[in-house]
């Protein structure tokens, strides 16, 4: 805490212990106020304008400092200043001294609950960006909640101080005339408790209702002006309609068929959208042929003396396509017209909030629904840089089509996709060169990941270049050459082919939005707010489309909110739950993650400790010769409440679903030691790091008081 905080700490801590030192909460009490009432009001009359200077000022300092009294202060001004004049007094200091109190609790106390709290900070003040001014109106006027405390914990959100003042005048109004006219009749007050009967505290109560009426009524105001110029039919053709036939697509359609609903889904490609034909699927079905070919050049390690492995590129990159047909059948139209969807192979387009435009081969047809859900996907990302026009390059999207293995590869991208495919080509024996313009691959993990995953990068032959930025493409006598820049200095990097993989965006256009105006968000995905909805509220987005993650499990997750919020919004909604998001990297080793790594505490400023689990010591790792990685949980200080994981290694992803329950739950590292885990296997690396944190933890006393009983027993 800085001087200038500890300062203004002592100087509140000073003026409250004078305040009960000298009992002045024994002056501010009903009896005291009732005896001395002809006094002060003739005091008044002598002395108005001071009079009513020292009132205010004395009722800042109450309600700044949150000392107790304000309630008799309240009817002070009734009583000496009359229900006009005193309303307007108490209504101006009453808000002063409670935006003093509110300023004070977020100059002291902000910055450091905010760095406590990190990310779970973050959405509150979100939240009261978006609604705090109606959170705070319907707690002014209810005078049930405490006055001081409404102060001080505003004080820590983000609210702005004039929307707390004026918010705060406001809803404090209804109540402060109760109690100044209250004043007016001082000599009939037997006690405060009198003041407030049951029956005027519900009528408060239900006057606290009319912020949420009021946000409810803004809501269907502003929902009506979005619908305006868009006749709304009297009939639908289906309660839903899915753009989009990926993981979310396919997610939103099973949901609503099994809940009865007529849902319609449209696809202009492929059933399975993205992560089916040109990313999940195909690329681990590549990872695990070259992952073979890997083991075996390690035959020697298991007591193998040799074994010969003889492979054709064409042969591997056919197999791919046979996994994918093998998969294919779960996100098929036959299956999914057999669960209840309606499957519908044509270019959608939304003209209205309740219309969808279908052209198929036999032509086109409008379909009229009560709610849409769009979950088109996204696309390679393909940077402008000069020359790449003339290039046939390659993306995730397109690589699954080459038969002939390339001599040289660039790469250009060092995230989890680009790590993937540069590995697996790398190991079929593909020169490749990967291009990375920060200062280490895969930015999103620890450094010591980054490292560990450059390292065996290098050991299987590929050319890592950090720091580098592509620059140009160009052709020289038939060969082509990347122009790229490192601190300065110009590289030319000769190459056969080169893959594009430094990301995807959103595919928001071709399919109407921009038509209805959907609007979109700064990173260029539909805007959704918590329901998943958009500017529409009939119309939900989920996965890639929407962001803000590009999993496909998280497509799926969104997808279910969308579908649930589109089908029954109108009775109850649910907010999309993102506490607890894991993810791999199918890199060898493997890396698997949930929640905060350190890199990610040490940015949001929370504090935690680290318990790591090294697979070297892992019986199972040791027999499968697969020794290099850990099992890293950040927990907070001084308990078992996991904030993350990061696994790395064989299995690395499986292991991860351990935690995620865990995470989800609330469960602590004392449970999941408790936990049996069978001998052997990878799984029991979860339950060793535990034990890491335990024996960190131990009950030092306990264990001496232990140790000397044991002693004692032995005579």
């Amino acid at each position: 805490m800085s001087k200038s905080r500890i300062r203004l700490l002592i100087i509140i801590a000073v003026l409250i212990g004078l305040f009960f030192y000298f009992d002045l909460p024994h002056v501010l009490t009903l009896e005291n106020l009732k005896s001395r009432q002809e006094t002060i009001t003739a005091y008044r009359n002598a002395h108005p304008v001071l009079a009513t200077v020292l009132y205010a000022g004395i009722y800042i300092a109450v309600t700044g400092l949150s000392l107790p009294g304000a309630a008799i202060l309240t009817l002070a001004g009734g009583a000496v200043f009359g229900l006009l004049w005193g309303t307007f007094i108490v209504s101006f200091a009453s808000s002063i001294g409670a935006t003093l109190a509110f300023l004070a609790a977020r100059f002291l106390f902000r910055d450091s609950v905010k760095n406590k709290f990190g990310e779970r900070f973050k959405a509150i003040d979100a939240g009261m960006e978006r609604d705090g001014a109606f959170y705070l109106f319907t707690l002014r006027l209810v005078p049930l909640f405490p006055f001081f405390v409404i102060n001080l914990v505003l004080g820590l959100t983000s609210i702005k101080t004039l929307t707390f003042y004026w918010i705060s005048q406001l809803g404090m109004l209804p109540g402060t005339l109760v109690y100044v006219n209250a004043g007016t009749q001082l000599a009939k007050i037997e006690s405060l408790s009198g003041i407030l009967s049951p029956a005027l505290l519900g009528s408060f109560a239900l006057l606290g209702l009319f912020p949420l009426v009021a946000r409810k009524i803004v809501a269907t105001v502003k929902a009506a002006k979005v619908y305006e110029k868009w006749p709304k039919p009297q009939k639908f053709d289906a309660n839903l309609v899915v753009i989009g036939a990926g993981s979310g697509g396919l997610v939103a359609s099973y949901i609503a068929a099994a809940v009865k609903a007529k849902v319609i889904l449209i696809e202009k490609n492929k059933m399975g959208g993205e992560c089916l034909n040109t990313g999940c699927v195909p690329s681990k079905a590549l990872i695990r042929s070259t992952r073979l070919l890997t083991d075996t050049a390690r035959s020697a390690e298991f007591g193998i003396k040799s074994i010969q492995a003889e492979f054709d590129f064409a042969d591997i990159m056919e197999r791919v396509q046979k996994v994918i047909k093998t998969v294919a059948p779960h996100d098929s139209k036959e299956r999914y017209t057999q669960l209840g969807v309606e499957v519908i192979e044509g270019a959608a387009r939304i003209i209205s909030p309740w219309q969808v435009e279908v052209t198929t081969a036999g032509g086109k047809q409008t379909i009229t629904t009560r709610a849409i859900v769009i979950a088109a996907g996204s696309r390679p990302l393909v940077p402008p840089i000069p020359g790449l026009e003339n290039i046939d390059y390659l993306t995730s999207d397109t690589i699954w089509a080459l038969r002939n293995k390339p001599g040289r590869m660039i790469i250009l991208g060092g995230g989890p996709i680009g790590c993937e495919l540069a590995q697996a080509f790398a190991r079929l024996g593909v020169q490749i060169t990967q291009i990375e313009m920060a200062a280490r691959l895969l930015m999103r993990e620890d450094e010591e990941i980054s490292d560990r995953v450059a390292e065996k990068f290098r050991k299987d032959g590929i050319n890592v270049l950090l720091e580098h930025t592509a620059k140009q493409f160009i052709s020289e006598n038939g060969e082509k050459i990347l122009i790229a820049e490192h601190q300065g200095k110009v590289l030319r990097i000769p190459f056969d082919q080169v893959l594009l993989a430094i990301g995807r965006m959103a595919n928001t256009t071709g399919y109407g939005l921009e038509d209805i105006g959907v609007e979109l968000s700064p990173k260029h995905t539909i805007q959704v707010d918590e329901f998943q909805a958009t500017n529409y509220p009939n119309i939900f987005a989920c996965g890639d489309v929407a962001g803000p993650y590009q999993f496909t499990h998280t497509a799926a997750h969104q997808a279910w909110y969308a579908a649930v919020n589109a089908l029954f919004g109108g009775v109850k909604k649910f907010h999309t739950d993102y506490s607890v998001i894991p993810w791999a990297t199918f890199t060898d080793p493997e890396i698997a993650r949930v929640g905060l790594n350190e890199q990610d505490a040490k940015e949001q400023r929370i504090a935690y400790e680290v318990s790591t689990y090294n697979l070297a010591d892992l019986d199972r790792a040791i027999t499968d010769g697969e020794t290099q990685g850990f099992v890293k949980v950040l927990t907070v200080p001084g308990k078992d409440k996991i904030l993350g994981v990061t696994s790395v290694g064989e299995h690395a992803g499986d292991l991860m679903a351990e935690f995620v329950l865990a995470m989800k739950h609330n469960i602590g590292l004392n449970k999941v030691l408790g936990a049996i885990h069978i001998y052997p296997t990878f799984a029991e690396a979860n339950k060793y790091v535990a034990g890491i944190w335990k024996r960190n933890h131990q009950p030092e006393l306990l264990l001496r008081c232990a140790a000397r009983f044991h002693a004692w027993r032995r005579g």
